[in-house]
């Protein structure tokens, strides 16, 4: 079983086309691949279209290897599989196109990693690698991204405590980027071994959406003094007014739509399909004690206190504290 079993593929090839807008996540699924034993033994020769061109990429398709009987050869960045292929290059894809109709008999392993929001389906070329290579699509939506680290993390040797998945997602904003460089972080400390939440707590700090959340959150709840003291916080380490109230209007936005979802009769499930978001955003939105006319309000007060900030009329944090104060 190879690392592209999280995404459903489970027998190994040596023609692999990679798609997805995570760029991130693309490069981590094609290094960790690229490094099954599969290819031990094979001379790695890796190609960056947007910087190399397309007479490098040629080259390594062409030329024989001086290591190794056999290359595996890594191709980033194939614009040539978009619609924005320039007039000039239109005759080395063509070669490229002669090249691939031809994949089955090519001895040498070819990895493609095409992070784009979507590839031309309609050209040639990209039919021929459809065809030929084993298609992966890398692109998770936000509420299944708890699934995928449990397969990613199930593959790779490296459990979660109970409780510590749903902490690392937590502090990475429920954000694939952020989530897998966090969890690369925590899979180099442990060694191997189970990641806690202990761990998790004292390597993955709390990001800067979390922080101001836990300040609406306090100030929802009537505990003031507390909400005002992370606020300072906050104001103490260089956050700018402006940046925290960018994060309320989010936070207030996301609630008045899952409320307003909810009172139109949408189930728990079909709010977080339709909001696109991890189901324990969800979940915490619908807990919530705050009625709809009121955050309503506060999100009108939240943009109309934004504006001010932003326009010069208020530059002083005292604003953004009273209307703490108010909530």
């Amino acid at each position: 079983m190879t690392i592209l079993s999280v995404f459903g593929q489970e027998k190994p090839s040596r023609a692999v086309l990679i798609t997805g807008p995570e760029a991130l996540l693309n490069d981590y699924i094609a290094r960790a691949y690229c490094h099954e034993p599969q290819f031990k033994d094979d001379d790695l020769v890796q190609v960056d279209c947007e910087q190399d061109g397309l007479d490098e990429l040629l080259a390594a398709l062409m030329e024989n290897s001086l290591f190794s009987p056999q290359k595996l050869i890594l191709v980033k960045n194939p614009y040539f599989l978009t619609s924005k292929v320039p007039q000039k290059d239109q005759a080395k894809v063509k070669q490229l196109q002669q090249i691939f109709a031809n994949l089955p008999e090519l001895t040498d392993a070819l990895v493609i990693v095409a992070s784009y929001e979507r590839i031309d389906q309609r050209r040639k070329i990209t039919k021929l690698l459809k065809k030929y290579c084993l298609f992966v699509s890398t692109a998770v939506k936000p509420y299944q991204l708890g699934d995928f680290f449990k397969k990613l993390s199930k593959q790779e040797g490296v459990p979660f405590e109970p409780g510590a998945l749903k902490l690392l997602l937590e502090r990475s904003d429920q954000v694939m980027a952020t989530a897998l460089g966090n969890y690369a972080k925590l899979k180099a400390i442990c060694n191997g071994q189970v990641i806690t939440q202990a761990m998790v707590r004292q390597n993955i700090d709390r990001s800067l959406a979390q922080n101001v959340f836990a300040i609406l959150e306090k100030a929802l709840a009537g505990q003031v003094e507390q909400a005002v003291m992370r606020l300072d916080d906050q104001l103490r380490e260089g956050v700018a007014p402006a940046a925290i109230l960018a994060v309320f209007a989010s936070q207030l936005e996301f609630q008045v739509c899952v409320k307003t979802l909810a009172q139109r009769g949408r189930s728990e499930m079909e709010i977080t399909k339709q909001l696109n978001a991890h189901p324990y955003r969800i979940k915490l939105a619908l807990r919530s004690r705050t009625n709809l006319t009121r955050l309503r309000r506060l999100l009108r007060e939240v943009i109309e206190l934004d504006f001010r900030y932003k326009n010069g009329t208020y530059q002083d944090s005292i604003f953004l504290k009273t209307w703490v104060l108010g909530i």
